[in-house]
């Protein structure tokens, strides 16, 4: 089962207020497990960049100023996602800015329903909890000591281990995982075969079991 965590950075919070994409983060998962196959550019907005939005992520328009357009890294993006399953922490707000700049190049949108929001499972899980990136790693032990801001890629990898975790721990399954390092050992244990023991009734049970089978009205089986 391959599935890609995705993260992106933008200039704003709506793509229809002409707020763009700047930077895309994604992380393969094959059977909920990273791969090390990522994708990760910056992305020229060919806009100015706020300063509510520098100060989350630090990209400045001279930042970004020789960075490649959306257009020109649009057919990557799409060979890199496929028709994957896309892990999103708040997925409504990425999969429009996705498909904004998308439908701009005249490119088929992403569907909905390929969604997989963090944010909603982790409200189901720990209803009434904090469900932003860092409050999950701190509950779950992620170390995000080296996100001092936003950054496509970082909170794409900390929300791969948040996935992980909200799916049911690291070592998804029975827990059959070896350790690194080790392998499998089989043995076999010798079967020790025992006679087969007789229980037989004694006299005096014989002589209760008559006894009580004179009690029934035609009685069909006798001792």
């Amino acid at each position: 089962m391959r599935e890609i965590v995705v993260d992106t950075e933008t200039t704003g919070l709506d793509p229809t207020d002409g707020h763009r994409v700047v930077e895309i983060g994604c992380i393969e998962l094959e059977n909920h497990v990273p791969t090390g196959r990522t994708f990760h550019t910056y992305i020229n907005p060919e806009r100015d960049m706020p300063a509510a939005a520098f100060n989350v992520h630090g990209l400045s328009e001279e930042f970004l100023a020789d960075k490649p357009l959306f257009a020109a890294v649009a057919d990557d993006l799409l060979t890199f996602l496929a028709d994957s399953a896309l892990v999103i922490h708040n997925a409504a707000f990425d999969m429009a800015f996705l498909n904004a700049e998308l439908a701009r190049q005249g490119h088929e949108t992403l569907a909905p329903d390929r969604a997989i929001d963090t944010v909603s499972m982790a409200r189901r899980k720990f209803p009434g909890a904090q469900a932003n990136l860092d409050a999950l790693c701190r509950r779950f032990g992620v170390d995000n000591s080296g996100r001092t801001k936003h950054g496509a890629l970082l909170d794409a990898e900390l929300l791969a281990e948040v996935y992980l975790e909200l799916i049911g721990g690291r070592q998804p399954g029975l827990g059959l995982a070896l350790t690194p390092g080790t392998t499998a050992v089989v043995t076999e244990t010798k079967r020790i075969r025992r006679e087969p023991r007789h229980f037989a009734p004694s006299q005096d049970e014989l002589a209760a079991h008559n006894a009580f089978i004179e009690k029934l009205k035609e009685p069909i089986w006798r001792a």
